[in-house]
């Protein structure tokens, strides 16, 4: 792990977690609670498909574009999912 790999992680999980807010508005927690919530996701879920994956062994190495792509989509589900499972928590425990 690179801190490459890391930043393309935290910022695809940021833009997920901001994605699925504008589209779960329900479930929003405000631009910087979506931005927290996504980054802290993206690092979770681009490791554990990277791990899942073993990204930097699909092609040439960390940066390879097959690597990158697994990086950008486990960061943004990984964003989006924490999101909408923060988002879930605070709906219920308001009622």
């Amino acid at each position: 792990m690179d801190i490459i790999t890391l930043l393309i992680q935290l910022v695809s999980g940021a833009l997920g977690g901001n994605i699925a807010g504008s589209m779960l508005k329900n479930m929003s927690l405000g631009t910087l609670g979506n931005t927290i919530a996504g980054i802290v996701g993206g690092g979770l879920g681009g490791q554990i498909l990277d791990y899942a994956f073993h990204a930097p062994a699909v092609g040439g190495g960390p940066l390879d574009w097959a690597a990158i792509l697994t990086h950008v989509v486990g960061g943004g589900l990984g964003g989006a999912v924490l999101m909408a499972i923060v988002g879930a928590m605070r709906g219920a425990m308001a009622r």
